[in-house]
């Protein structure tokens, strides 16, 4: 059995005669009762009643015209996919922090599409912390993640794409909230709410720790940055975080930090040595192009 002939059946189904059908097929008609032969000896059944003048299906064939149409559909449905694909269509799997969902991520895709309006591009968002990201990234779950960067990756490459400052923030009614600027050592005598191991930012933040040869008092440790934020906000600590929009609609103050001097990257993260489809290798040639921090 082979697709040749299956197609064959369908079209002699529908013409009910081996002269008009083979006409249709462009073969003999001698080539199309022989197809129809090998597929009946192969079933072991009759598909079709021949002796009449048309060739009229038999309950059998009715019954196996059924199921070869529903799989060719399916054959057809996925060989067009395939072409789509070879043409830089299809989907693209996103991964991102939540910080990046308000603006860059939308601008990006946005940007993405409006260049590309002939094509059939639909894109899946999944927001996450870094650690889960790239887990996701490496299990196949995402093609692309955006996240803070975790040297230990080996397999992972990064291409920074945006940056963001980190500020301090404090209770309203906190001692330091008076203040429009601090030493990060000014906020080595309070409890602070940090990011847990399994963030991205922890480790920028310990670096900065490391540069005033101070260690932080962490009275909480919490993955995500809005956890974070509205712990403080609740009087729970301090915290160094990355200034986001959602800091204006809580209760604290936002400090910038005068020293020492630093910023939280965003990086597109990709898997070294792993095959991508068309349409994303387009993506990504575009933020490369046109992102790169």
């Amino acid at each position: 059995m082979n697709l040749y002939h299956l197609r064959y059946f369908m079209v002699l189904a529908e013409m009910q005669h081996f002269r008009k059908a083979s006409e249709k097929l462009c073969i003999t008609q001698p080539s199309l009762s022989h197809a129809i032969s090998q597929l009946e000896s192969e079933l072991g059944v009759t598909l079709f009643d021949r002796q009449s003048r048309s060739s009229l299906l038999t309950k059998e064939g009715r019954q196996f015209l059924d199921y070869v149409q529903k799989s060719l559909s399916i054959l057809d449905d996925g060989v067009s996919v395939m072409h789509r694909a070879a043409k830089g269509e299809g989907v693209i799997k996103l991964g991102f922090l939540r910080t990046l969902g308000t603006s860059f991520i939308p601008e990006v895709v946005s940007s993405f599409l409006k260049t590309r309006p002939d094509k059939a591009i639909h894109f899946e968002f999944h927001s996450g912390v870094t650690s889960t990201l790239l887990d996701g990234l490496k299990q196949d779950k995402y093609d692309v993640v955006f996240c803070t960067k975790i040297d230990q990756e080996a397999e992972i490459e990064y291409l920074p794409v945006e940056k963001q400052d980190l500020v301090l923030i404090v209770p309203r009614n906190h001692p330091l909230a008076n203040q429009h600027s601090v030493d990060l050592s000014e906020t080595l005598p309070y409890p602070q709410v940090y990011f847990s191991k399994s963030s991205g930012l922890r480790s920028i933040i310990d670096k900065l720790f490391d540069k005033i040869e101070g260690k932080p008092i962490i009275a909480h440790e919490i993955e995500e940055d809005e956890v974070v934020a509205g712990l403080v906000s609740k009087g729970f600590g301090i915290a160094v975080v990355p200034y986001m929009e959602q800091l204006l609609r809580l209760n604290v103050k936002i400090i910038q930090i005068s020293s020492p001097a630093w910023e939280r990257n965003f990086h597109m993260a990709t898997l070294k040595n792993k095959y991508q489809s068309p349409v994303v290798q387009d993506f990504c040639e575009f933020v490369s192009k046109n992102y790169p921090e």
